[in-house]
């Protein structure tokens, strides 16, 4: 029998995460002189510095190569980022052989086809709503946000609750 994702939860600590249609909503604005906007969601920001500050590993594999996209994802701490990635299973190999993960200990998120194979090794694959049937279908979680709206911060968030490390945040004195 199968796991339900809150059953494989406990034991990610390792969050892997697609760029076009999960980091952003997959929509890219061309400016006139040919200049590829994208926007990302700072509720995902949140969740991913989060993550890290409580000693998760966080990667990104993309086919996209935008250097704005490498700038704000550095910024937010992430120093695993590979952008250009024609086989995302290579790079995912070559990402846990160098970091020593288990391949179960990963979550992926992604969208389209490009993330299929990778998905299908993965211990938990998740998906945003509005990611293509063929990735639902291998998705162990649908996200109820779209990408690029809050659906990293709903899977990371999930995982942190499910692990007891999401309220640490709250006992943190503000100004």
């Amino acid at each position: 029998m199968e796991k339900s994702y809150k059953e494989l939860m406990p034991q990610i600590n390792t969050f892997i995460f697609d760029v076009d249609g999960v980091l952003t909503n997959g929509i890219i604005t061309i400016t006139t002189n040919g200049e590829l906007i994208r926007n990302m969601s700072v509720k995902d920001g949140y969740a991913l510095k989060t993550a890290i500050n409580l000693g998760y590993n966080i990667c990104i594999i993309s086919g996209g190569s935008n250097e704005g996209v490498r700038s704000r994802l550095e910024g937010l701490g992430i120093k695993d980022i590979y952008l250009g990635t024609h086989n995302k299973t290579i790079q995912l190999n070559d990402y846990l052989k160098k970091k020593n993960i288990k391949i179960e200990n990963v979550l992926y998120m992604g969208d389209d086809i490009p993330d299929f194979p990778v998905m299908k090794e993965v211990g938990l694959p998740c998906c945003p709503k509005d990611a293509v049937p063929e990735i639902q279908d291998i998705s162990l979680y649908i996200s109820q946000k779209k990408g690029g709206n809050g659906c990293v911060r709903d899977v990371i968030e999930q995982v942190l609750k499910v692990q007891g490390k999401w309220d640490y945040q709250f006992d943190a004195k503000t100004d």
